[in-house]
């Protein structure tokens, strides 16, 4: 089967999946640090070389502050915990914003971890103006991502047919495929069934 050598994550879903476990919608970012860590795992025993997580966005963070304090404490769980692994990680994000966490600071540089080994993006208070240097109308002279390989599967949880705003440059020519459960129901079987329908594609990058 052929596999893809980077795969972006989208984890979408939280807030439905807490409100149909009669929780808050607040509640459902505690329970999507598991399934990342398992999708982490699983990726690892099958070589893939890089994985893009989105953690949370810059329009994320104009949610109610319960919610937004809720998010922000599970991306810095999410990437305490990568590090405490074999993998070589980076965090990406604007952290002249107030939301963005000064708990992560120490991450925005890339770092090798353990043995280091796969290749870890983690997008926190990331959006694409950010990433472009746009200001007044006017694109900025690098793109603050350039060392993100470019992605060939994007795979997004929740039933959502969008990418949100997820790293434009390096999706360009993505395969995108959509898994209907929301992320804190994950199952390697997704992954399973997303590697498969991608190992199907006719990949030619426009050629």
């Amino acid at each position: 089967m052929r596999l893809p050598k980077h795969i972006g994550i989208i984890p979408d879903g939280n807030r439905r999946w807490a409100v149909n476990q009669g929780m808050g919608k607040a509640d459902g970012y505690e329970h999507g640090i598991s399934p990342g860590m398992s999708l982490f795992y699983m990726c690892k025993e099958l070589g893939i070389e890089e994985m893009s997580f989105y953690g949370f966005t810059v329009d994320n963070t104009k949610r109610p502050s319960q919610q937004r304090q809720a998010f922000t404490k599970a991306c810095v769980e999410a990437v305490e915990t990568l590090a405490k692994e074999d993998a070589s990680l980076l965090v990406l994000g604007n952290t002249r914003s107030a939301m963005f966490p000064q708990e992560l600071l120490p991450y925005t540089e890339r770092h090798n971890f353990g043995k280091g080994g796969m290749r870890i993006n983690f997008l926190v208070n990331y959006s694409w103006e950010w990433d472009f240097g746009l200001k007044e109308g006017h694109i900025g002279p690098m793109l603050k991502s350039r060392e993100v390989s470019r992605i060939d599967l994007v795979i997004r949880w929740g039933g959502r047919r969008r990418l949100s705003g997820f790293l434009p440059v390096q999706s360009v020519y993505s395969d995108f495929y959509v898994v209907d459960d929301y992320w804190p129901d994950f199952k390697r079987q997704h992954v399973t069934d997303a590697l498969a329908w991608y190992s199907r594609q006719d990949v030619t990058l426009g050629g």
